[in-house]
């Protein structure tokens, strides 16, 4: 075990939380650590790391103990250790993960997100409750919905391509039905789980409406060129929306030496559709936000509702052969059996490999407005250089489209963006929002203006006076420069 000195000269960490004294935020964070991945709370000690010189008692550690057990339920109890240093004692509390989740502190959920601790939501109490009892989202079953609600040309074409695939051993006198209970998409004729709609429902927006894909081609900032919903089973979805991309974004074709020509994309079509595959198979079906689609000149964003998988970080994500933690695995499980899935784990570690071997630069992945997003750049928008040339015959798509980018176009956010350009001269928050259709001021100041004051493209002008009613906002130099690189 490693001397309490080098533990707190390693600073706070998302296992690893310093206190001057014992408060209310120490029971916050006690919980938190039992709900992500256990922790150790050193009280005594500043977050800077420095030893407070607090003496501590035999009887204070029970009472720590005890108002911690107290306040949560089911109730956490840390192992408490008080250890002498040069500066003071200080008082470790030691909490493990705890297997049933969430711990609650007076009816609130806490976890740990880095170094700090921040309460649930209820989707990710919802998520970690289903996790601890060995249960998936997908199989929750759909009141109203029966077997006559399923298309079972649909399960009879699923069977064939998981034959296809190797990977199930389906003959063609199955039944379907029988295929269906097998793999616990339906448990009667009456009970049908969430999964067996999505996947092979008549018509899978009822109930799901929010089950769609919401594509969009936009230049510039703002203007849409392009807008559709995509619907339908969400194993149609995947290659529609790849139609969709595809019909926005550059292709030439290439003479390599070989008898055919080569189609070479903007971007390399198997990252696509497994970042789609991922998108439309991971994501919150609870959430009613669309998976989101917007085709820029200069990147390409896909965002799908819900967070990473409770307790999983985008660092862990991007580790090679990564465990799977599936929030829908009814849905994987086919998606595997059909091969639209290669293996549990590694499908962003292919969307890597794909864009780095066509000279792109590596996707950007994050936890993004509730959701996840993957951000890919064409070559010559991450290197400031034209795109990568090569040998092309006299044909070439008619709808490529040569130019150069002169500097590196500043990467934000699609909220940002909006901000960016709806602002002309002076606008208030107000202002804002009406040209931007938004009703909701809190959502509209985490989502939009909040995170285009800290990229610096906005700034306010009264800013010795953030609160004022007279408040207003302009653009800030790199703002109008990342405006006339959209142009």
């Amino acid at each position: 075990m490693e001397p309490i000195e080098t533990v707190i000269a390693q600073g706070e960490s998302e296992t690893l939380e310093f206190k001057p004294s014992f408060n209310q935020d120490v029971i916050e964070t006690a919980a938190a650590f039992a709900n992500t991945r256990g922790g150790r709370i050193v009280i005594g000690v500043s977050n800077a790391g420095k030893v407070m010189g607090t003496s501590f008692s035999d009887e204070v550690l029970r009472d720590m103990v005890n108002r911690i057990s107290n306040a949560t339920e089911p109730s956490v109890i840390p192992d408490a250790e008080k250890m002498l240093l040069d500066g003071g004692d200080v008082v470790v509390l030691r909490v493990p993960e705890y297997p049933l989740k969430p711990i609650a502190v007076r009816g609130r959920c806490f976890k740990r997100s880095g170094s700090t601790t921040r309460q649930m939501t209820p989707a990710e109490i919802a998520e970690v409750h289903l996790q601890c009892t060995g249960q998936s989202a997908d199989a929750l079953l759909i009141e109203g919905k029966t077997l006559k609600d399923l298309d079972m040309d649909q399960v009879r074409l699923y069977m064939t391509r998981a034959v296809n695939s190797g990977r199930r051993s389906f003959s063609e006198n199955d039944d379907p039905v029988a295929i269906l209970h097998k793999l616990e998409l339906i448990r009667s004729e009456r009970e049908v789980t969430r999964a067996a709609v999505l996947l092979f429902g008549k018509n899978p927006q009822s109930p799901f409406s929010q089950a769609v894909v919401h594509a969009g081609k936009i230049r510039g900032a703002v203007q849409i060129m392009d807008d559709r919903f995509i619907r339908g089973s969400i194993i149609d979805q995947i290659e529609d929306s790849l139609d969709f991309i595809k019909k926005h974004i550059n292709v030439q074709s290439v003479i390599s030496g070989k008898s055919q020509r080569d189609d070479v994309w903007d971007y390399p079509l198997m990252a696509l559709r497994e970042a789609l595959t991922n998108a439309v198979c991971h994501r919150d079906y609870g959430d009613l936000s669309d998976i989101q689609i917007k085709v820029y000149d200069q990147s390409l964003q896909i965002w799908s509702p819900g967070f990473l998988p409770f307790g999983m970080t985008v660092e862990e994500l991007l580790r090679p052969n990564h465990s799977s933690k599936p929030r829908n695995r009814l849905i994987a499980q086919a998606f595997y059996d059909m091969g639209m899935i290669e293996q549990y784990g590694s499908g962003i570690e292919r969307v890597i490999n794909a864009c780095v071997d066509a000279g792109l630069p590596e996707p950007e992945f994050e936890n993004f407005s509730g959701g996840f997003q993957t951000v890919f750049y064409p070559s010559h928008v991450a290197l400031g250089k034209p795109p990568r040339e090569a040998p092309v015959d006299e044909h070439v798509t008619p709808h490529v489209t040569p130019h150069v980018t002169p500097h590196v176009t500043p990467h934000v956010t699609p909220h940002v963006e909006v901000v960016i350009g709806a602002i002309q001269g002076e606008l208030s928050r107000t202002d804002m929002m009406k040209i931007l259709g938004l009703k909701d001021r809190m959502h509209f100041s985490r989502e939009y203006l909040q995170p285009a004051l800290d990229a610096g493209v906005i700034k306010m002008t009264l800013p010795d006076k953030p609160k004022s009613t007279k408040q207003k906002y302009r653009l800030t130099e790199k703002g109008q420069q990342f405006l006339k690189d959209r142009k």
